[in-house]
């Protein structure tokens, strides 16, 4: 009996937290649009008994799910939204990739405080430090300050309200989940077998790309995953940091929410973007319980 609550607890959890918001999303999603509120008519009427549900089947279409291969906008704002997610996870991999391993050859008393550092930033609130972004990369920011008070360039940079901008946002935010999970990864490798590969004549360089990076291949993964699938779907970023020619689809999906109040559409919307991030969740799902096995 024990068992099977065990069992019951991960599923129960994952029917309420995701089938059942799935399943509404879905239902608006194959709605019609209506000057109403809330803004659509359900085309699924349960209190109508087995006859609704038979009239459902009878006149069901997919007319939100077409009207979204109409507009070239949606598919551009798909495509815009994977290039950026996939360049800022190559970026936070670039970046924190050195960090996590400085911090795997530090001294053990100074692992805590480096740890402490890369966590702090959770501790403020996620909208004011995007807010503080703003102030840094404006065209009067700290960084054009700081650039022609040292002569670097003669005129203040355009970095606000555009990619580039984006990208610094997206890193900066997700960068502390694409260090930990390396960290933990490399902490956990056995310097002896460096030493093993450098005593059979491997050079330095040599030892870690066949040692390290294959060893700390699982955290790189999991980091990937962990900055790529939340960077797919950002939506606050692209608004205060991109520019009106920054696209994503998170900012799609509010348009059509908020402003446009087509609620079916912005269903339809989500639950494209939802099947398209299965698949770097399952991926992921597999690589830990790879892991799993692996350890125990």
């Amino acid at each position: 009996m024990r068992r099977l609550i065990l069992i019951a607890v991960p599923y129960a959890w994952l029917v309420a937290l995701f089938l059942v918001p799935f399943a509404i999303v879905f239902k608006i999603a194959l709605s019609d649009p209506a000057l109403a509120i809330p803004p659509y008519t359900p085309t699924l009427d349960l209190a109508a008994g087995w006859a609704g549900v038979r009239d459902f089947f009878t006149g069901l279409d997919f007319e939100n799910f077409t009207f979204l291969t109409t507009d070239d906008l949606y598919w551009k704002a798909y495509l815009s939204s994977l290039q950026i997610a996939l360049i800022s996870t190559v970026l936070a991999l670039a970046v924190g990739y050195p960090i996590a391993y400085a911090m795997a050859r530090a001294p053990d008393h100074w692992r805590p405080t480096l740890l402490m550092l890369v966590i702090l930033p959770f501790w403020t609130s996620f909208l004011i430090r995007v807010y503080s972004w703003m102030g840094i990369l404006s065209t009067e920011g700290y960084l054009n300050q700081l650039l022609l008070g040292m002569g670097v360039i003669s005129e203040p940079l355009t970095i606000l309200n555009t990619n580039t901008a984006v990208y610094i946002g997206i890193v900066y935010t997700y960068l502390p989940f694409m260090i930990l999970p390396i960290y933990s990864a490399l902490e956990r490798m056995d310097d002896s077998l460096l030493e093993a590969a450098e005593d059979l004549g491997c050079s330095r360089f040599t030892a870690f790309w066949l040692v390290t990076i294959p060893l700390s291949k699982n955290g790189i993964i999991a980091g990937c995953f962990l900055v790529f699938i939340p960077a797919l779907g950002e939506f606050v970023i692209p608004s205060l940091l991109g520019g009106s020619d920054t696209l994503m689809i998170g900012k799609i999906l509010w348009e059509e929410f908020f402003n446009n109040r087509d609620w079916p559409v912005a269903s339809a919307v989500a639950v494209i973007l939802l099947l398209i991030l299965i698949i770097p969740i399952v991926l992921f799902q597999r690589n830990e319980q790879k892991q799993r096995e692996m350890d125990g």
